[in-house]
């Protein structure tokens, strides 16, 4: 296969993996997916990427148009693990966004573990508040108001356990994959 042909089959990769990445161009990704060696940009949206590779490419012609042999060997193998790279890396974006949507999830459910882990701690140490104030009364109608504290605290003691009870299971099903 002739040189020109190589260059035309890279520049419709090229093209392809265009229009593949036009749609998520600004998209950031979180962190570096590539390596240092393989993409001297370290930006965090791929049209970045996409853009070095067009660099790259057009380094690739004029090497070609100068008959540097050996920097063109370089430069079309460092291009060609770019695309695959890239395209890669775009194949893979729906699971990874996936994972960190779970992560995320199960982030939220162990928050909402301590929090409900911190107001059954309150709420236990209301009541015990309350069954000490109660031995010190004297008079009926402070015991009845306290013992009626005391009711609505134990039904809310109760709610947040449930609570509790059911963050746990949706936190062990997500940590059995389910």
């Amino acid at each position: 296969m002739s040189t020109q042909r190589l260059l035309q089959a890279l520049e419709q990769q090229i093209a392809t993996l265009a229009s593949e990445v036009q749609p998520r161009s600004d998209e950031a990704i979180p962190q570096a997916r590539f390596d240092a060696t393989l993409f001297s940009n370290h930006g965090t949206r791929l049209r970045d990427y996409l853009a070095e590779v067009r660099k790259n490419f057009a380094q690739l012609q004029n090497a070609v148009k100068d008959n540097r042999t050996a920097h063109v060997a370089f430069l079309a193998e460092k291009l060609i693990a770019q695309i695959t790279a890239l395209q890669r890396e775009i194949a893979t974006l729906g699971i990874r966004r996936e994972n960190q949507s779970k992560e995320g999830v199960a982030v939220d459910l162990y928050h909402k573990l301590a929090e409900h882990q911190d107001y059954e701690r309150r709420l236990i140490a209301m009541i015990e508040d309350r069954e000490n104030l109660l031995g010190q009364q004297t008079t009926f109608a402070a015991q009845k108001k306290l013992q009626q504290e005391l009711a609505a605290l134990e039904g809310r003691l109760m709610r947040c356990r449930q609570a509790l009870a059911r963050i746990e299971r949706n936190i062990e099903r997500k940590e059995n994959g389910f």
